[in-house]
């Protein structure tokens, strides 16, 4: 069985806590261990609402990547999420598929590699924390070297990690 590598943008910004580290909960039983970035509380972008929590994730999927779009939408639908309101909103719960090993294509409206990490800072500083090295599948640099170009590193207010330590162990404990 042949697997990608994928990482996810994860976003929200009511209830946060709560549903963020419920979905990280659900995207271990999907696809096992993680490899999960520092957690920041960003400026809201695109909606109106309280400040957000942003983190990003990698790991392996046997998924096309229409099934991981599914996934995903699954998760994010079992946290209320209700994709067919307008952007100036909260939201429960945003998981975007970021990169699908180096695949460059558009299914309906998802871009991969997703345009979020070369124009959102709260994209691509967790991205550059566990995949410096990776290039970006069109750019062609490292996420780490975007990330020391990246002009607009505004919106990232502080790092909250702390508030996922449970989370975040339960996923160290994990075997790959």
């Amino acid at each position: 069985m042949t697997m990608a590598q994928i990482y996810i943008g994860v976003g929200s910004n009511c209830n946060a806590e709560k549903n963020i580290a419920s979905a990280l909960r659900s995207l271990m039983r999907h696809f096992g261990k993680l490899k999960l970035s520092k957690t920041y509380a960003t400026e809201p972008v695109g909606c109106e609402g309280k400040e957000f929590y942003n983190l990003v994730l990698g790991c392996d999927s046997s998924h096309d990547v229409q099934g991981v779009i599914e996934v995903l939408k699954t998760i994010e639908s079992a946290h209320g999420r209700e994709h067919l309101r307008q952007n100036y909103v909260s939201i429960t719960l945003d998981l975007d598929l970021l990169t699908y090993d180096d695949l460059q294509l558009q299914i309906g409206n998802h871009r991969i590699p997703s345009t979020d990490i070369s124009n959102c800072a709260y994209v691509l500083k967790p991205l550059a924390e566990i995949a410096p090295k990776t290039r970006h599948p069109e750019v062609g640099e490292s996420y780490e070297a975007m990330w020391e170009k990246c002009v607009y590193k505004g919106g990232i207010l502080r790092n909250v990690t702390t508030i996922f330590s449970e989370v975040y162990r339960l996923n160290e404990s994990l075997k790959l």
